[in-house]
């Protein structure tokens, strides 16, 4: 089957610094690759130094005169997230778009960051709250636009409130679904106290679908010594143009989201094929599970009590 090709237009981003988390490879590294392309400085903070050199060399292939460098950062650590914040402080340049896109996704056996946490939720949520915590000065300096992906996987499940960290019976889809809906209720909530506290940026959120990215491949890191049947599922689907995206186009929504002057503040979009798991970008109905304002204020306070970051308020 021969899959109709799919694109967006880009509008020029010279000028622009952006950050992009889980950048060096798979959905985000094609999100750096195209910001770069349309002039953006691309800032890639990566946790393994050697594969970030290795996405910074494709990304320069792709687009000789972009402007990428990178910088280290471990979500699964709050000292390493508060270590960039200080690195990028220094330097005092503006942050006008801040792509939220690293995570892992169901280690087999449950696994904790460095500070304690379940991994996803530290990582997917804890790490990423944090991050935008420490970047705040710079992201209102630049008017920024943040745009956080979230999953299908957030339109299933729920927060587990009475065990957060999974510690009593340990689910790994469950505990991503958790991490998730937790992150996008995050984004939502981060615009909301924006507009109330005047800090002058802009959040919103995407989802890339469902396309083959590393997140379900052999992860020895994560215990998974062999991909899983669902990615070797996937990769069949998306060589036969069937349903499901590629990583390039999985990466159009959060590029969407992020640089599209239609696109816009608490706002979600994603694949507008069938089930949403493929297709062009478009906006999308929220999932029910992030409507909940009530919701989006308590994980953002649980995220305040855990973490320690704190926001200014007016």
């Amino acid at each position: 089957m021969t899959r109709t090709p799919i694109d967006i237009i880009i509008p020029d981003q010279s000028g622009k610094r952006a950050v992009v988390t889980g950048g060096s490879d798979g959905i985000g590294l094609r999100i750096a690759t195209r910001l770069a392309a349309a002039g953006a400085e691309v800032i890639l903070p990566v946790r393994n130094l050697r594969k970030g050199e290795a996405a910074a060399a494709r990304i320069l292939a792709n687009a000789p005169s972009a402007a990428v460098s990178l910088r280290h950062l471990d979500l699964a650590s709050l000292e390493s997230v508060a270590a960039l914040g200080e690195v990028l402080r220094g330097e005092g340049n503006p942050i006008h778009l801040l792509i939220n896109n690293a995570g892992v996704m169901t280690p087999p056996e449950r696994q904790t960051t460095v500070d304690g946490f379940e991994s996803q939720f530290g990582t997917n949520y804890l790490g990423h709250f944090a991050l935008v915590s420490h970047l705040l000065a710079l992201l209102r300096a630049g008017n920024a636009r943040v745009t956080s992906q979230v999953s299908v996987a957030a339109n299933q499940g729920a927060i587990n409130w009475d065990d957060l960290n999974w510690e009593r019976r340990y689910h790994g889809m469950r505990a991503y679904s958790q991490s998730k809906i937790a992150f996008g209720l995050f984004g939502l909530e981060l615009n909301r106290r924006s507009e109330a506290n005047g800090w002058g940026i802009s959040s919103n959120l995407s989802h890339p679908g469902v396309a083959p990215t590393s997140l379900l491949a052999a992860r020895p890191e994560l215990g998974r010594g062999a991909d899983t049947r669902e990615i070797r599922t996937i990769r069949w689907l998306s060589a036969r143009g069937v349903l499901v995206g590629t990583p390039e186009t999985a990466a159009l929504p959060a590029l969407y989201a992020a640089t599209s002057p239609d696109a816009h503040a608490g706002r979600f979009y994603g694949p507008n094929g069938l089930g949403h798991v493929g297709g062009a970008p478009a906006e999308q109905k929220l999932f029910s599970r992030l409507r909940s304002e009530d919701e989006s204020r308590r994980i953002w306070e649980t995220a305040e009590e855990l973490t320690t970051a704190r926001f200014p308020v007016a």
